[in-house]
């Protein structure tokens, strides 16, 4: 009686240099292995058995395998399917054809285009240039709070929507999720099965978010431009424009900001052709820090992270604190002067005493700013128990 294959999912394999990306696009389950152990990989899902692939492997390669190690660590992956089970069919993608217009020659000279014609307005005059003041719109700090807020919404949906539309052109599925980094309230598209395509093709999903950006702002600043009234100065729609496009700057300055996992670390890592530049820096230097301090007991495992990983991440320190850097210049030339001219106004209006509407304008925008810390403080929480209960990786195994 034969042994019986080993029943494996539809994984992809993505070569990168003289490693291989094995993977479920299905299920976003990835992992890095040496050339010889994706081709063992590839002779299991093929119908080999055990024993077979194991001879195969050592006549190949004149050095033995731990098979049952080897499915082990396919199963905790999980590529093995139940034996007998038919193999899970790939879901339809949708919006691919969307996506494809979405990023056509005809779009892309659109979004030529509408930057130029705001450099020419912004060459003319510098009003519509982003400053801080133009966040308060109108003397009312909870119409700015509740315009501010609600209007980045669909803003930031359009961030994501791009980047979900340069995934679904390429046939990937895609979801928006809910999250927080440091005070902010974030979308964040999870795009794991960019892993399955070569690297060169993952760049446009993430620089899409900063083409939707990109077209936003210039196009706020436009319209800003052409409704000024015959005065000169901005009308309430224009004023209105310059408040969101300010917000949209910050948003776009943020990427700068590496140490986040933004999409231009994306876009960095890949080009680095790393898998978790982050995570093996970080690890790297709380290492150093332990050794440093003698606390051998709290150092990290750095092998599982991968040999490139850990070689680049030595020397990424530097783009950490390029972050940094860039995270004081937004805090000092637009967070604060935000902040400040919030405070000068709220005091004012609370100063007013009750009997004001300016009072009840400031007490309600207050608490409405408070309500939104409670929400930050929850997102925080659950974001928290999520990465205790579930850490995905993306492992590098060795074959032995």
């Amino acid at each position: 009686m034969s042994e019986p294959a080993l029943e494996l999912h539809e994984l992809s394999f993505v070569s990168e240099g003289d490693e291989v990306i094995v993977g479920r696009p299905d299920t976003g389950s990835y992992a890095v292995f040496p050339a010889e152990g994706a081709e063992l990989v590839r002779r299991i899902a093929g119908g080999m058995s055990l024993s077979q692939a194991s001879a195969w492997y050592e006549q190949s390669f004149s050095e033995p395998v731990d098979v049952g190690d080897f499915a082990a660590t396919l199963t905790e992956l999980g590529f093995v399917r139940e034996p007998g089970t038919a193999p899970v069919p790939a879901r339809p993608v949708g919006l691919q054809r969307l996506g494809r217009a979405v990023f056509s020659p005809t779009a892309w000279a659109c979004y030529a285009g509408i930057p130029a014609l705001w450099l020419a307005a912004a060459l003319h005059t510098s009003a519509i240039l982003p400053r801080p003041g133009q966040v308060f719109f109108t003397g009312s700090l909870l119409l700015v709070q509740i315009v501010i807020t609600f209007g980045q919404v669909p803003l930031l949906f359009l961030h994501e929507g791009f980047h979900i539309l340069a995934g679904r052109r390429l046939g990937l599925p895609s979801r928006l999720g809910v999250s927080n980094r440091l005070s902010y309230i974030v979308f964040e598209t999870q795009m794991n099965s960019l892993k399955s395509v070569p690297r060169k093709a993952r760049y446009l999903p993430f620089l899409a978010g900063l083409v939707a950006d990109l077209a936003v702002f210039c196009s706020l600043g436009l319209i800003a431009e052409g409704t000024r009234q015959g005065n000169g100065s901005f009308s309430l729609a224009g004023r209105l424009c310059l408040a969101m496009a300010f917000t949209v700057a910050m948003r776009m300055l943020w990427q700068f900001q590496l140490y986040l996992r933004t999409d231009l670390y994306y876009v960095f890592a890949t080009a680095l052709n790393c898998y978790d530049l982050h995570g093996a820096s970080t690890a790297l230097l709380r290492n150093r820090i332990w050794r440093t301090l003698g606390r051998r007991d709290r150092v990290m495992d750095e092998e599982q992270w991968t040999e490139h990983d850990r070689r680049v991440g030595t020397f990424y320190g530097p783009f950490i604190g390029l972050g940094l850097l860039v995270l004081v210049l937004i805090t000092v030339f637009g967070s604060f002067p935000v902040v400040r001219q919030y405070f000068v106004t709220l005091a004012h209006g609370l100063a007013l005493g009750p009997m004001t509407p300016h009072f009840w304008d400031s007490a309600i925008s207050l608490t409405f700013n408070a309500a939104q810390a409670v929400a930050l403080i929850a997102l925080w929480y659950r974001k928290r128990q999520a990465l205790a209960s579930h850490r995905p990786r993306l492992l590098q195994r060795k074959v032995n």
